[in-house]
């Protein structure tokens, strides 16, 4: 019996334990930090060895296959140990992806893959059965053994490519890319760049890459590096013969000579950012077949994503918008660039290695005050406290809405966006989010 050790008792760690012990390895779990009472109930109840709050080495050296959370970096002394003895570390996606002969669409950039994987799961779900996983909802794994659906779209970070062997979708997205978790990669921008490339590196010319080609980065990584699979790129300022492009308020998808045309009207989503969005899961959508109606239907009546330009409630005139989800400074770039009024501008967190440097342009035009909600606020008072009159320094959502709620004027928008990773003063992105628009309630 193969021995599958797992690090990181999380929802892909449950996941993958519960499809490895369905599929005939002897399965442990082991994690460093606590794991949740859910996912230790879930471990108890199918009888599955597992530790918490340590990683016992002789429990875990001994393994055939180690599946390691996408948390978990390879710095770690342990990781280092466990590739030195030859034992092969592979991530969830990896894994799960051996059980199923699913057509999977994969979707990876620095932005927009959640609200790209939600909206084409969203536009394929009308015709086809399919599954939305990876780093959204339940896990590759357990919907593998759950459900099985013929159709996967699967949100894929970097650090979940960065543990693939032979991976490989036959619909691979590229968002864009931009600087982000430098910190995993030597601070390398190169090697962030390999890794999300990752998603085309097994596709063969029968396997398709959609990607923005206004992204000077994308582009020329695939001049330097060229993949084997079918390129469609989309484009909001070229002609694109094979992919999608934009001629005036229409998006034009072409596929092997056969031609869609969807109104950008029909987006209920707005910003630049979004019409890439709808481009790239249309274009999924046209590949596989999906009704021309189908896909207008459901462009008009996609929700969007939470934590993302999500519209909370307009007091005295003043409209709140929770961006929790900006993690990283390009994706408060597409939020500040979408403000149509006067903005007061909630800010900060763990910095990644920022450079604020392109916000510059929108915060002389649309920020009024800038309200920074990190323990460490010194980098944001430095790179903005000369371009705005009012900048506040405070350590909790609820201070900073009471603030914002004096600062604001009718007509003004309240956005948080806060460039930053949130573990300083919130548990996750969706914890702040959601102080915040309980804050927003409790006004």
């Amino acid at each position: 019996m193969k021995r599958l050790v797992i690090l990181g008792g999380g929802e892909s760690g449950v996941g993958t334990a519960l499809l490895g012990k369905a599929k005939g390895f002897d399965v442990f779990v082991s994690d460093k930090g606590k794991i949740k009472e859910k996912y230790k109930q879930v471990l108890i109840h199918n009888e599955i060895e597992w530790e918490a709050e340590t990683h016992t080495e002789v429990k875990i050296l001994n393994a055939d296959i180690v599946m390691k959370s996408p948390g978990i970096p390879d710095k770690a002394p342990l990781v280092k140990q466990i590739r030195e003895q030859g034992i092969l570390v592979v991530s969830e996606i990896e894994f799960a992806s051996k059980y199923t002969n699913a057509t999977i669409v994969g979707i990876t950039g620095s932005n927009g893959k959640t609200t790209t994987a939600t909206l084409t799961h969203h536009l394929l779900k009308g015709e086809l059965e399919v599954g939305l996983a990876g780093n959204i909802g339940d896990s590759f794994a357990k919907q593998i053994l759950e459900k099985e659906y013929p159709n996967y779209v699967l949100e894929i970070s970097s650090f979940q490519l960065d543990d693939i062997v032979d991976f490989k979708p036959k619909i691979a997205v590229i968002t864009n890319i931009s600087p982000d978790h430098l910190d995993r990669y030597d601070y390398k921008f190169e090697n962030y760049i390999a890794s999300k490339f990752r998603v085309a590196e097994n596709q063969t010319k029968d396997d398709y890459l959609i990607y923005d080609a206004d992204d000077a980065v994308l582009t020329d990584w695939l001049e330097k590096h060229p993949v084997q699979s079918t390129l469609l790129p989309f484009s909001l300022v070229k002609t694109i013969e094979n992919g999608a492009y934009l001629d005036k308020e229409n998006i034009i998808i072409t596929i092997d000579n056969n031609k869609i045309i969807m109104p950008t009207t029909s987006l209920t989503l707005e910003g630049k950012h979004n019409v890439k969005n709808a481009m790239a899961a249309s274009t999924v959508a046209h590949l596989l077949k999906i009704r021309k109606q189908t896909i207008r239907e459901s462009l008009e009546n996609f929700q969007g994503v939470e934590h993302r330009l999500e519209q909370v409630l307009k007091i005295n005139k003043v409209q709140y918008i929770n961006d929790s989800k900006a993690t990283n400074v390009n994706a408060t770039y597409y939020a500040l660039e979408s403000m149509d009024a006067p903005t007061v501008w909630i800010v900060g967190g763990v910095d990644k290695g920022n450079n604020y440097a392109e916000l510059f342009s929108f915060v002389n035009e649309k920020v009024k005050a800038i309200i920074c909600l990190g323990v460490d606020n010194e980098k944001l008072m430095t790179a903005f406290g000369g371009m705005v009159d009012t900048v506040v320094e405070t350590q909790s959502m609820s201070e900073a809405i009471k603030i914002a709620y004096k600062l604001a004027e009718a007509g003004d928008n309240v956005l948080l966006s806060p460039a930053c990773a949130s573990f300083d003063l919130f548990e996750s992105y969706e914890d702040r989010g959601r102080q915040f628009k309980e804050a927003v309630r409790n006004l």
